[in-house]
C-alpha cells in the first residue's frame, strides 16, 4: 500500500505555570495543565499598560457582519470585536483597528457595530480605525499598511481565510507584533515551523485561538483523560448548517476545507489531552460529496461536504495503539443548535462523553422557535445594569487571556517563552497542523494512508 510520510522536528516545550503578578514561570512537574493563570480581570490602567490591537479580517467572527447584514448564525454581533471593545472599556486595550480587503464595507460595518453592539450595551464605545479607506474597491495587501501603523509590542488578531494566515502572521511577527490567529493556524507543517522559528527570533507571542481549551467542561475532561491510563479510542463530530456555505462562499472548497475549519477543534483537544502520553503515527482520510457543489450553494468542484480522518495513535510508554476518528461537516440541516459538537473518549481505565451542543439549557420563542443555547461560549445578554457581561465565557477568555499575556510582555513582567505550555502557542500546536495536512494529502491521493514520524513529537 502506498504511504506518504511527513516529518517535523520537535516543537514541544516544557509546560509552565505563570503568574502575571510576578511574571515568573514555574515548571510543572506533573505535566501540561489547563490552568488559566491569566484570568480576565476588571482593571483600569494607564496608557503604558494598554495593548493596541489591529483586527485583521472583518467578517463573521470579528464583527458578525456578513454580506451587508448581521450574520444569521449564533454570532450575529461577532466575538473578537465585542471582546476588544469591552477590554477597551475596562482599560486594558488602547487603540482598536480593523482591516479587510475592501473599503466599500466600511460604512456598513460602522452602522452594524453601532446598532448591534453600542445599541445593545451600556457605555460601549465601538469607534474603530478601518482599513483600507472607504473608497478603495479592493486591496488584498491592506493589512500591511495597517500593521505598519502599529508599534513593536502591539498585537493583531487574524480571522481571515485559512490560506492567508501565514503571510499575515509572518508580516506581523517580523515587526515584533504579537499574534492571535484563528484555527487552523496554517495549512502546512513547513509554514508552521517557520512561524515558530520567527516568533522565537523576534520575541513575540503567537497563539492559536483554540477556544475549547477554555471551556470549563473540556478543560476538566482534559485532566480526567490524563488519569485514564493508555489511550484506546476517540471519536468526535462537529457540524455547521449548510447555510454557512454562503458565509464561506469566497473560500469554501477553494482554499480550504471543512476538516481544516472544524476538525481542528477536536484534534487540538485530543492532542492537548494526550500531550506527553501518545503521538499520532498515521492518518487516513475519507469524504462525502454532493451537497456543497449543488444548487443553491454551488461551491467549487470537488468541495467535500463531510470529512473524516482516521488517525492511528501510539502510546509512548507502552507502545500500545489507539484509534481516533474525527468527523466534521458543513451540510447539516437547520437544527436546535448552530453547531453539533460531541466526542467520546475511551481509555484503558475509563471513558468520557461530552455533548457540547446541549448543556441542559433550552428556549422556545415565537421569533426563533426551539433552541438549545450555550451561554458558556458567549453571553450576549447584558447584565442587570445593561453592561456586556460575557467576560467569563470561554469564547471571550481565549481572546482576553492572550491580550493579558501580551500586556505582561509589554510591561516586562514576562517573556513570550513563559507562556509555552500555558496557552495554545504555535510551538505547542504543531501536531494539529501535522494531522490536518496529512488528512488533506490523504484525500488528494484518494484515501492513501499518510505516515507521521513519531520522532517529530
Amino acid at each position: 500500500m502506498l504511504c506518504v510520510q511527513l516529518r517535523l522536528e520537535s516543537c514541544e516545550a516544557a509546560p509552565l505555570r505563570h503568574s502575571l503578578s510576578t511574571g515568573r514561570p514555574q515548571q510543572d512537574a506533573t505535566g501540561p495543565s489547563d490552568r488559566l493563570p491569566l484570568e480576565p480581570t476588571d482593571i483600569h490602567s494607564n496608557m503604558a499598560d494598554k495593548l493596541n490591537v489591529l483586527m485583521v479580517g472583518t467578517g463573521e467572527y470579528t464583527t458578525g457582519y456578513v454580506h451587508d447584514s448581521a450574520s444569521a448564525s449564533d454570532k450575529r454581533i461577532g466575538v473578537v470585536g465585542l471582546v476588544l471593545f469591552d477590554m477597551r472599556r475596562r482599560g486594558k486595550v488602547g487603540s482598536v483597528g480593523m482591516v479587510g480587503t475592501t473599503g466599500r464595507k466600511n460604512a456598513g460595518i460602522r452602522r452594524h457595530l453601532q446598532s448591534q453592539i453600542a445599541g445593545a450595551y451600556k457605555d460601549m464605545d465601538v469607534s474603530v480605525d478601518l482599513f483600507p479607506a472607504d473608497d478603495v474597491e479592493r486591496d488584498a495587501d491592506a493589512y500591511k499598511a495597517a500593521i505598519d501603523k502599529l508599534s513593536p509590542g502591539d498585537g493583531i488578531t487574524i480571522f481571515t481565510p485559512d490560506d492567508t494566515h501565514f503571510d499575515i502572521a509572518l508580516y506581523a511577527i517580523r515587526r515584533k507584533i504579537h499574534v492571535l490567529v484563528a484555527k487552523p493556524a496554517v495549512q502546512k507543517l513547513a509554514d508552521h515551523k517557520i512561524l515558530v522559528e520567527e516568533a522565537k527570533a523576534h520575541g513575540v507571542l503567537v497563539v492559536v485561538e483554540f477556544h475549547k481549551r477554555f471551556d470549563p467542561i473540556y478543560s476538566d475532561a482534559r485532566e480526567r483523560v490524563r488519569r485514564l491510563g493508555d489511550f484506546g479510542f476517540f471519536t468526535s463530530y462537529m457540524s455547521q448548517p449548510k447555510t454557512q456555505l454562503q458565509t464561506f462562499r469566497s473560500w469554501a472548497g477553494k482554499s480550504s476545507d471543512i476538516s481544516y475549519y472544524l476538525n481542528a477543534h477536536h484534534i487540538d483537544f485530543h492532542a492537548w489531552s494526550l500531550q506527553g502520553h501518545a503521538v499520532p503515527v498515521r492518518v487516513t482520510a475519507s469524504a462525502a460529496t454532493g451537497v456543497a457543489t449543488s444548487e443553491p450553494h454551488s461551491c467549487a468542484a470537488g468541495t467535500e461536504d463531510t470529512i473524516t480522518l482516521l488517525v492511528q495513535w501510539k502510546n509512548l510508554a507502552s507502545g500500545n495503539l489507539g484509534t481516533a476518528v474525527y468527523t466534521s461537516s458543513w451540510v447539516a440541516s437547520k437544527a436546535e443548535v448552530h453547531s453539533q459538537q460531541r466526542f467520546f473518549y475511551l481509555g484503558h481505565k475509563g471513558e468520557i462523553r461530552i455533548d457540547q451542543a446541549h448543556r441542559g439549557y433550552e428556549t422556545a420563542t415565537d421569533e426563533a422557535g426551539y433552541a438549545s443555547v450555550n451561554p458558556l461560549f458567549m453571553r450576549y445578554t447584558p447584565d442587570a445594569r445593561g453592561y456586556y457581561a460575557g467576560q467569563q465565557t470561554y469564547g471571550h477568555q481565549s481572546i482576553e487571556v492572550w491580550a493579558d499575556a501580551c500586556r505582561a510582555i509589554k510591561m516586562g513582567e514576562a517573556t513570550a517563552e513563559d507562556f509555552e505550555g500555558l496557552l495554545p502557542t504555535m510551538r505547542g500546536t504543531a501536531v494539529v497542523t501535522a494531522v490536518l495536512e496529512a488528512g488533506r494529502k490523504s484525500l488528494d491521493l484518494g484515501g492513501v494512508p499518510v505516515e507521521l514520524d513519531p520522532s517529530m513529537f
